[in-house]
């Protein structure tokens, strides 16, 4: 019997028994030594978190192990086999990938308890749990960006509301500056860490990545308050990271072919799909346009910008310049 079942087995005989459970009951079921028993009780107690109390008996009641009194109804502490849905599953091995990946730190002492949660809640009673992890995986693009040295300056200025003195380098400007800003929101966005903030030199909402930020510095004033409303609209709306409130409609037709997986794709939650024949048209809004080319040149040519015009435009410049680089000498 393995580990994992043992476990389950454990906690079942807790939470359906109204006594306490003898040790010689649990020997018995489980078929294990008292030496093996030990272990499992202080692994749920340490790993796990389980409320496991050895009572003595007292007034004609047994004596042997009980789930704290305190806790709530019997099914608090389940931990029996369950499947999950895909976010669910999705957002426990994120959990479970982001905590064993953590650098030395505060949080990542402790992450110890939290990795073997997620591990059996991802198993059921006839699983092995490290085998679970091996057969579903979240995998990372290939553009992952290194760990980033001024994230523990950053996160606590955004988080205790202080000022920060940054130096931050442009690269489409290729150019360095000094920055007094007032952190607003800190995001991670595909691989890399962003944060949104009131720039005092601009007067105005910024966003800066944090692998551009060469140097920071807290300051001891307080950060300038932002409302809702304005950081709601810097967020969202358009296409893809923080396009700010959409202002314009990109409508794109793509061919019969690449309709297959656009079908079934969401590039935003106001899109609109419809269809010429077996063509598809995508209806996306958008404030600004990188992302949204971004996403567009990855279909090459089973995409056609049809409006606006700015923006079929500026797809056909990219595409014009990059057939260039290809011209025979």
């Amino acid at each position: 019997m393995s580990q994992t079942e043992r476990i389950h087995q454990i906690v079942h005989l807790l939470e359906s028994s109204h006594m306490p459970v003898p040790i010689e009951r649990f020997l018995d079921q489980l078929e294990v030594s008292r030496a093996t028993f030990k272990r499992d009780i202080e692994y749920l107690r340490d790993r796990l978190g389980a409320p496991i109390e050895w009572q003595r008996g007292y007034a004609g009641r047994g004596r042997g192990y009980v789930l704290n009194a305190e806790t709530p109804a019997s099914d608090a502490y389940g931990i029996r086999g369950l499947w999950f849905n895909q976010s669910e599953i999705f957002a426990l091995l994120m959990m479970h990938q982001l905590a064993s990946s953590m650098e030395p730190g505060l949080v990542s002492e402790q992450s110890g308890s939290l990795l073997a949660r997620i591990t059996h809640l991802l198993s059921s009673a006839d699983d092995d749990p490290q085998r679970v992890l091996d057969y579903i995986r979240i995998m990372h693009s290939a553009t992952r960006r290194n760990s980033n040295r001024w994230f523990e300056v950053v996160a606590p200025a955004t988080v205790r509301r202080r000022r920060l003195q940054i130096t931050y380098y442009t690269r489409s400007r290729d150019r360095t500056s000094e920055r007094l800003v007032s952190p607003q929101r800190l995001l991670h966005y595909r691989e890399n860490w962003y944060l949104l903030a009131w720039c005092h030199r601009a007067k105005a909402l910024r966003l800066f990545a944090l692998d551009s930020i060469r140097a920071a510095q807290i300051r001891r004033e307080k950060a300038r308050n932002v409302g809702q409303k304005k950081l709601d609209e810097a967020l969202g709306g358009g296409f893809g990271i923080f396009g700010g409130k959409a202002v314009q409609h990109a409508r794109l037709r793509f061919s019969p072919i690449a309709a297959r997986w656009i079908a079934d794709e969401v590039w935003h939650s106001d899109q609109k799909i419809s269809w010429e024949g077996s063509h598809l048209i995508l209806a996306v809004p958008y404030a600004q346009s990188r992302e949204l080319v971004m996403e567009i040149l990855r279909h090459g040519a089973e995409v056609e910008v049809l409006s606006p015009p700015s923006l079929r435009r500026e797809v056909h410049g990219i595409l014009r310049q990059s057939l260039s680089r290809y011209t025979d000498p």
